[in-house]
């Protein structure tokens, strides 16, 4: 059965930087959706249509090799396991 949920993934994004990681993934029409989970560790959630999970991997291994990104951790859907 295929799932409607995106997949997920959490990183830690640098600080200074955060605004031009967010605004870069945000240029790619539906990439992927990202919020602030943490602001004192600068902790992201992302979710990713699994259309473009490949472009999004491709961007963010650009981010890590670039120093911008760190600790990329593929998790599950929160959404489906969170009480609503």
């Amino acid at each position: 059965m295929k799932t409607l949920y995106c997949s997920y993934y959490q990183a830690n994004v640098e600080r200074e930087l955060c605004w031009f990681v967010t605004a870069s993934l945000r240029s790619y029409e539906h990439i992927s959706f990202d919020r602030t989970l943490d602001p004192e560790t600068s902790l992201f959630e992302f979710f990713v249509p699994t259309s473009t999970e490949k472009y999004f991997l491709e961007v963010m291994k650009y981010f890590h090799q670039e120093g911008l990104v760190r600790n990329l951790k593929k998790l599950p859907n929160r959404l489906e396991t969170e009480d609503i």
